[in-house]
């Protein structure tokens, strides 16, 4: 495998980064955090996905990238002929081969599949072949032996046998079960054969019964076939007699009806005469009903009227008071509005005196409130001034003749007595201003007399304008009454006369007594005429109830001729109900031994059949026996074979462990011969996998730090040759992430050396340290440091001719895009 380019976006802390592999031996030199291993992560992430990349899918973005932002590994590199270009994101991924347009895969999983079976390896193998860290030389220094036979098994994939051993183990557990399962499901032989014999001996005896069973039911059929002739003939005879008699008795009944309905025809036409005679005589007396009828109907009409005669009266004597009490009442408020104008004016000349007071009131309780807030202020000035002059006086008089004047600061001496003297005529002149004040606001402390005059003044003036103004707004309303009451009295006026004219229009001649004897004869005529009325209905229905009766009579006598006729007939017919009883016994007996034989054939039928599915139970039970006796005997061969698989997958792995340490030997000899120009010729792994170094064939009993630096670096090497032949893959790649450990100077440049030396068989080997010394001996380097500003790695590559320059002869080279061969712009993320 080579690798050619690697274009990163948005990864880690590569924003846009490209950068261009070439054969020999490249440096990724910067220091401790600066993001140098990020990529190796680059490369095992566009050829196996997420499962190579540290942390979650969201992780993987640059932290400084937009949220929406693409993230994206373009990794190109050479494997067995042909050249790969391999594209990935967080969502997508293509595959292209030998710079075709076209992908050959195009999804996350058909990529990282088609590129692992390409590759021949696991992602676990492609770290163990081609990577190579400080931790993996060193880390069988500190192992056990069975330690290091378990991590040499595990690095080169001898575990795969485990597992694949594990598998078949499982698989046997899982037959195991089977077989167990089977013997426990498969029935008894010996209860098979039993019921194979039972079932067969069922079936014979079911056979010998439907026989027999069928004979007497031939027997029966013929019986029944003898009797058929004279039985029929007996039916037939029956049914004829039934049919005459049903028919007789319903005859018999349709002529009792017909003779009862000629007996209500007749009572109901003998109603029809009673009821012609009480109608004529109901005629008489009905004569005057019409004359009553129509008087009794004008009466009612005059009653409705009278009664609303009454009505109007009474409306008419009601409105008539109202316009009397309405007519007093517009006389009583007619000065209303002369009296409006009289109070309005007396209403504005009290306001306005009343305005004059409350100015007057106003203006001496201001005078008497400010003399008496003065008079307070003074006093209380006076008092603290008083009080200012008292500790003045005290304090001269306590420093005496000898103290400072409390003004000018000046000994007192001689002037002691006369600035005593001036403070006391002070205190004294302050304390007769203070009794007077005092004196003037005990007499203000009380409302002046003519403060108080004015203030009853003002309320009595308050009083009178609030009564006047009620009585104005008792004569506003009165204002307003006259008009209101003029619009009723006029129309009250209206309605009364129009009352006058209803009752003018009201006829008159309602007498109450003949209205009374009216209602009365009414009432006495009204159920004769409702009589009347029933009984012409009913003679109505005499011409219906003629025809009715002579229609009956007719179909009467028809069915006494039916009747008789017959009675003849049941005569006619020659049947006896004994033989006919004594027929039908024999009959039922015959057809009773009949069923009894179907029943039998049924039962018969039914054994042989339950006898026929029991013997194809029982063979279906020894065919499902068989089929479990052969799966049984397969399960115990694949039971065997995967005993031989298990003991084979032993002794592969015991054969493989015995081959590891030669194997690993040698090809260790190998890389350790030319590393050192076979000054050492041979490196073995003992019994417990210590590392021995010949020299000259025989074991060097100690060896330097160097040397087993040197033997560790050998084994690794050899280690990844084993890996990538047994994977099929040619090891033309070596990747190696901080191996030098603690070298000093002179091994580092050593190691170098010997990496040098092995070109010819690593074709392409790429060192990541932190070592800035090493760069002297290196191909090309690319040198990463961290931008704080930015928030990325940066990255300067020296072109081959300018790597044994000091890193302080590099800050000039380009940064960015590449410029050429041998350029490149990375952003590598902190070391793992």
């Amino acid at each position: 495998m080579r690798l050619n380019s690697l274009h990163l976006l948005n990864f880690r802390q590569h924003a846009d980064t490209r950068i261009e592999f070439d054969l020999g031996l490249t440096g990724i030199i910067g220091p401790n955090g600066a993001g140098k291993t990020t990529l190796l992560e680059a490369i095992a992430w566009a050829l196996y996905g997420q499962q190579a990349a540290r942390g979650t899918r969201d992780s993987i973005r640059f932290n400084r990238a937009a949220p929406r932002a693409a993230v994206r590994v373009e990794l190109d590199f050479e494997l067995s002929g042909h050249r790969y270009r391999v594209v990935r994101g967080l969502t997508s991924a293509e595959l292209f081969l030998d710079g075709a347009e076209q992908p050959i895969a195009n999804s996350l999983t058909a990529v990282t599949e088609l590129l692992q079976r390409r590759l021949g390896m696991s992602r676990s193998e492609f770290f163990n072949t081609y990577f190579t860290g400080q931790k993996e030389l060193n880390v069988m220094a500190a192992m056990g032996p069975s330690e290091r036979a378990q991590f040499l098994s595990r690095v080169l994939g001898y575990e795969k046998l485990r597992g694949a051993q594990e598998l078949v183990r499982d698989q046997r557990k899982l037959i195991v079960a089977q077989l167990s399962g089977l013997r426990t499901m498969m029935p008894d032989p010996e209860a098979i054969d039993r019921a194979l014999g039972t079932a067969r001996d069922r079936r014979q005896e079911g056979e010998r019964q439907l026989s027999t069973s069928d004979g007497c039911l031939r027997e029966a059929g013929l019986a029944l076939g003898a009797m058929a002739p004279s039985w029929q003939e007996a039916q037939a005879a029956r049914e004829r007699l039934q049919e005459i008699v049903g028919e007789l008795r319903v005859v018999e009944n349709d002529a009792a009806a017909r003779t009862r309905e000629l007996e209500r025809v007749d009572a109901e036409l003998a109603e029809i005469a009673t009821a012609r005679l009480e109608l004529e005589a109901l005629a008489v007396e009905l004569v005057p009903l019409a004359m009553v009828a129509s008087e009794f109907r004008r009466f009612e009409e005059l009653a409705r009227e009278e009664g609303r005669r009454l009505t109007l009266v009474e409306s008419e004597r009601s409105l008539s008071e109202e316009l009397v009490r309405l007519r007093e009442r517009r006389d009583k408020v007619a000065r209303a509005p002369q009296l409006e104008e009289e109070v309005t004016e007396a209403l504005e000349q009290k306001r306005r005196a009343l305005e004059e007071s409350l100015g007057q009131l106003e203006a001496r309780r201001t005078e008497w409130v400010r003399d008496k807030q003065e008079a307070e202020t003074k006093r209380d000035a006076l008092r603290r001034q008083y009080q200012d002059l008292k500790l003045q006086r005290d304090k001269v008089l306590d420093l005496g003749e000898d103290g400072e004047c409390p003004t000018c600061t000046r000994v007192l001496g001689e002037t002691f007595r006369t600035v005593l003297d001036g403070l006391d005529e002070q205190l004294e002149t302050i304390t007769v201003d203070g009794r007077y004040y005092t004196t003037r606001l005990e007499q203000l402390e009380h409302m002046p007399g003519e403060v108080r005059q004015l203030d009853e003044r003002r309320r009595e003036l308050q009083v009178e304008v609030g009564t006047l103004e009620r009585q104005l707004a008792r004569v506003q309303g009165a204002v307003q009454e006259v008009a209101q009451l003029g619009r009723e009295i006029a129309s009250k006026e209206q309605r009364h006369e129009q009352l006058t004219r209803d009752l003018a229009a009201i006829p008159a001649g309602y007498d109450a007594v003949r209205h009374e004897t009216l209602r009365a004869e009414t009432g006495r005529l009204a159920p004769l005429n409702d009589r009347a009325t029933r009984l012409s209905t009913l003679l109505e229905r005499e011409p219906r109830l003629v025809s009715s009766r002579d229609t009956a009579l007719a179909e009467s006598t028809r069915l006494r001729q039916r009747v008789e006729a017959l009675h003849a007939a049941r005569a006619s017919v020659a049947f006896s109900e004994q033989d006919y009883t004594e027929l039908r016994e024999r009959q039922e007996l015959t057809l009773a031994e009949a069923r009894a034989a179907e029943i039998a054939v049924a039962s018969a039928r039914a054994e042989l059949q339950s006898a026929v599915a029991s013997l194809a139970q029982a063979e279906r039970a020894q065919q499902e026996y068989d089929k479990a006796q052969a799966a049984h005997e397969a399960l115990q061969v694949d039971k065997k074979l995967h005993d031989e698989l298990d003991r084979a997958f032993s002794d592969l792995r015991t054969d493989l462990n015995h081959q590891l340490r030669p194997e690993l030997s040698e090809l260790a000899s190998a890389f350790l011969g030319e590393l050192t120009e076979h000054r050492y010729s041979e490196l073995e792994l003992d019994d417990q996998y210590n590392i021995i170094v010949l020299e000259d064939g025989q074991p060097k009993p100690v060896i330097s730090g160097g040397e087993e630096d040197l033997a560790h670096l050998v084994l690794r090497l050899a280690i990844s040759q084993m890996i990538a032949e047994r994977a099929g893959q040619s090891f033309s790649l070596l990747v190696l992430d901080e191996v030098f450990g603690s070298l000093d100077e002179a091994r580092r440049h050593n190691v170098v050396s010997l990496l040098r030396g092995l070109q010819d068989r690593f074709e392409q080997v790429v060192l990541i340290t932190h070592v800035e010394s090493v760069r002297e001996g290196l191909d090309r380097v690319i040198t990463v440091e961290y931008d704080e500003e930015r928030g990325s790695a940066r990255v300067r590559q020296s072109e081959p001719e300018l790597v044994g320059a000091t890193v302080g002869d590099a800050e000039g080279a380009p940064v960015g895009a590449p410029v050429g061969a041998g350029m490149a712009s990375l952003t590598l993320e902190e070391d793992a």
